[in-house]
């Protein structure tokens, strides 16, 4: 066991620094995570990882043993659940997600089935219509996640991908929910397209390029602004983490050639007040679908972050977190208000 006490002025590249202080510690990682956890150096990743838990989520006659970070904190306002990116894990929230405790938010972190931390060593399937479900089904006993652990429709949060995986479980249980956050929301995609096409051997093949070193430190050159390369490689052991799992390749697979998200359709058909927020830099996804997305939503309003790139709740966790519990907590928004892009 370490422990490690100090600030985000201190622990986070100048670029990223944050103005609020709070102490943070390190304790033993959980013992399903791969150990090589242990040679990630960001400390705020380190410190969320330890608190990652497995909760069973009984879903299509099976229980999977599922990855999250609990609240710490009950708040009177409704919950906010975190998704992450495509090929991603909760850890994706280092830096926001104790901001938003501090701020008194109910917070939990979720793995989306067949990404993150969860146990599939009995491989389920991991297509859309089962991530939905594993969503909605949080324990042994086929509860509903919201109704069985917070017994509140929640505030749901979708980055990336994950935006898409947060519009189509609106929309296909709007009870759930009470108000969606997308961000630098990736919703315009035809599914996996001609991927789900390709021979068994050649996705294979595409699934092991995807957790290769000099392609997730590619990837990090566009998703952020002008970061180091220490910083970089530290980032992509945190993104990659849960890739050295055995079965992490047979999910992605499986994912793939189910045809992945397309949520074109369900788009104009979620009526719950939304929150878009978009980084200005976004070198991944256009900021034109930004503008495109909150015309087609029916009650959202649009927030740009400057200088940031295509995942903002990394690259500027204060400004997210301040919007989040702003939106959450407003009763009412005044008309709906576009930043020029």
């Amino acid at each position: 066991m370490f422990t490690l006490t100090a600030t985000p002025a201190l622990l986070m590249p100048r670029k990223f620094r944050t103005r609020e202080r709070f102490s943070i510690s390190a304790q033993n990682f959980p013992s399903f995570l791969p150990s090589e956890v242990e040679n990630i150096k960001d400390p705020f990743a380190r410190k969320l990882a330890s608190r990652i838990e497995r909760l069973p989520v009984s879903f299509s006659e099976r229980c999977i043993m599922s990855s999250c970070v609990k609240p710490l904190v009950q708040s009177k306002t409704s919950p906010v659940v975190l998704l992450h990116g495509f090929d991603s894990s909760c850890l994706e929230w280092r830096y926001t997600f104790p901001l938003l405790e501090e701020a008194g938010m109910e917070t939990w972190a979720v793995d989306i089935l067949g990404w993150g931390f969860s146990d599939l060593e009995r491989l389920p399937s991991c297509d859309v219509a089962s991530k939905r479900d594993h969503l909605y089904q949080w324990d042994g006993h086929g509860v509903k996640f919201w109704r069985s652990h917070i017994r509140r429709p929640i505030i749901l949060v979708g980055p990336s991908l994950g935006a898409a995986v947060a519009i189509d479980f609106a929309a296909n249980h709007p009870e759930a929910v009470e108000k969606l956050v997308l961000i630098d929301a990736s919703v315009y995609a035809e599914g996996t397209g001609d991927l789900a096409k390709l021979p068994r051997a050649l996705a294979y093949a595409g699934v092991y390029l995807l957790k290769s070193v000099p392609l997730r430190l590619y990837v990090n050159l566009l998703a952020f602004n002008e970061i180091s390369l220490s910083t970089s490689i530290d980032w992509m052991n945190v993104g990659r983490l849960h890739c050295l799992y055995p079965w992490w390749e047979d999910a992605t697979v499986n994912f793939m050639v189910s045809g992945g998200y397309n949520v074109n359709a369900q788009i104009d058909k979620v009526k719950k007040r939304t929150l878009i927020i978009w980084g200005e830099d976004d070198q991944i996804i256009s900021n034109k679908l930004a503008v495109r997305l909150h015309s087609e939503l029916p009650n959202a309003i649009i927030r740009q972050i400057p200088e940031c790139g295509h995942i903002p709740h990394v690259e500027k966790p204060n400004s997210v977190a301040k919007l989040i519990v702003e939106f959450a907590r407003e009763a009412c928004y005044e008309d709906a208000q576009t930043i020029p892009l």
